[in-house]
């Protein structure tokens, strides 16, 4: 972690996170590979009910905003989070021709990995830094051009915040 930088956990904040594949390589550029993030994070989610306030996952980075955990802290959420997403993603790739197409380095390489090792954690106090993150995060795909708009990223939170969709996974609304 950088000089002068401290995380704030087991303060009882909600959190945004951000964390990237290895060297921002795509390995979320094709849209299963996405959907297996969001199997993950919402098993994950069971496993330490901790509650996803937002989401957006981008073809090279997530973003999460997310409560703490009853037990534990979002950095053990991530690393069973990032574990269960690229062991899913590699039984994926050994079974299925199609997700060949993702480049996943291969073993006794240089390249091992699959997520960059450290992510970026900001204690999100009030519902004010939570909704300021919430629309950092649904402008991320436009910004990046890779849509018009937010409603036409599926693989984020914003239907449930401007229709109450259901959308991939549940989201634990921010409360006023």
């Amino acid at each position: 972690m950088p000089v002068g930088l401290r995380c704030f956990q087991q303060e009882g904040d909600d959190h945004f996170i951000t964390f990237s594949c290895y060297r921002r390589e795509p390995y979320f550029a094709m849209p299963d590979a996405k959907d297996v993030f969001l199997d993950s994070l919402e098993l994950t989610r069971r496993h330490s009910l901790f509650e996803v306030l937002g989401y957006v996952v981008m073809p090279e980075h997530v973003h999460l905003l997310l409560s703490e955990p009853p037990k534990g802290n979002p950095s053990k959420i991530l690393q069973i989070l990032k574990q269960k997403t690229s062991a899913a993603l590699r039984r994926r790739r050994k079974s299925s021709p199609e997700q060949l197409t993702l480049q996943f380095p291969e073993k006794g390489t240089d390249e091992k990995r699959f997520w960059q090792r450290r992510f970026y954690d900001l204690n999100a106090w009030s519902e004010r830094k939570l909704r300021e993150k919430l629309n950092y995060m649904h402008r991320n795909p436009v910004d990046r051009k890779l849509v018009r708009h937010p409603k036409d990223w599926p693989w984020s939170s914003f239907s449930f915040y401007t229709k109450g969709d259901s959308g991939l996974i549940r989201i634990d609304a921010i409360q006023s």
